[in-house]
């Protein structure tokens, strides 16, 4: 695989936007002793889901479009976000993928979007990215600039700041960080745009050539928020495993793709079957002790583009969707 664009350089545009109409969309912009802008998009400021459908462009690192409408598909959600990108693999992975961990004493967080692209550290006196997977992707931007997503109900502590703008080998001053909590509208909406992120994410674990996937679209009702943080959380990840669809077009067999197909949907993973905050709470909220195959879309197509046939497995789960979502 081979990549060009700057998914930093591409996301500039989009950073500027949500400081320039800052009021329009309800944000909050300080800019810190050290330089660094913060972007609160849901802790003291209000946000909203049009602030959300930018950030979730930004995370994709400008590669993608996210739309909102109207769809009669569930029985009673008929909000929607829709995500497509022809660029799945960088824009998914390379950038929304919330993959870089952030954390300083009591602070923890989940930092995701175009700057984890810049990252990098020192191991046995040579420069390697912060994630192993941009190995795999092999790709690193180069930016004067970079913007990073972080999933939290607070601010990161200044260590956190400094630590994010040294991997990026930045000044503080040429770094943007957008906070987005999960109860937020804001927040909602860019995980729920994460909709094509995990299915490119699972169909990694499943160890499908990433070079075969060469695009990709994916929806899921926007859900209600909740004032409590886990159950935002399960709220955001049961659109998706309950109602999300996507549909990836991909090079290779037919047999390669009516593979993927049958093994992607969430209902193949023997955690399926109740909503997130339950399951969350039946492994002690240890995330990791979660099944990770559940983490996918409830509904996918897959087309291979050689053959021009097209897969499709799992279904929509309403009644779950709907015990989640609070009806």
């Amino acid at each position: 695989m081979e990549y060009k664009a700057s998914v930093n350089k591409l996301t500039q545009p989009l950073v500027k936007y949500l400081i320039d109409n800052a009021d329009k969309l309800r944000l909050k912009v300080d800019v810190l002793e050290n330089g660094c802008t913060i972007i609160d998009a849901g802790i003291k400021a209000l946000g909203g889901i049009e602030a959300g459908r930018i950030i979730a462009e930004i995370c994709l690192g400008g590669l993608g479009t996210v739309s909102i409408s109207h769809s009669p598909y569930t029985n009673h959600w008929p909000l929607s976000v829709n995500v497509h990108t022809g660029n799945p693999v960088l824009g998914c992975l390379g950038s929304q993928y919330a993959g870089w961990s952030l954390s300083h004493e009591k602070y923890y967080a989940l930092g995701s979007g175009p700057a984890r692209a810049l990252a990098t550290k020192v191991r046995d006196g040579k420069e390697e990215p912060v994630e192993e997977l941009y190995k795999e992707l092999a790709y690193l931007d180069s930016s004067d600039s970079a913007a990073l997503v972080v999933e939290n109900d607070a601010v990161p502590p200044i260590e956190i700041i400094e630590k994010v703008a040294a991997a990026c080998k930045l000044d503080p001053s040429k770094l943007t960080i957008i906070v987005t909590p999960t109860s937020s509208l804001a927040g909602g909406v860019q995980v729920v745009a994460r909709v094509l992120e995990v299915a490119l994410h699972k169909a990694h674990a499943l160890h499908f050539p990433l070079e075969n996937i060469i695009d990709g679209s994916g929806s899921a009702p926007i859900c209600p928020p909740h004032p409590n943080f886990v159950k935002a959380m399960g709220r955001t990840n049961d659109a998706i495993l309950f109602a999300g669809q996507v549909h990836l077009f991909v090079k290779g067999s037919d047999e390669d793709a009516e593979k993927l197909a049958k093994d992607l949907p969430s209902s193949t993973s023997k955690d399926y079957g109740r909503p997130f905050a339950e399951i969350f709470k039946q492994y002690n909220y240890d995330f990791f002790k979660i099944d990770a195959m559940l983490f996918s879309p409830a509904s996918v197509i897959v087309t291979a583009v050689d053959s021009g046939k097209s897969f499709r497995a799992g279904q929509l789960d309403n009644a779950l969707l709907d015990q989640s979502f609070g009806l």
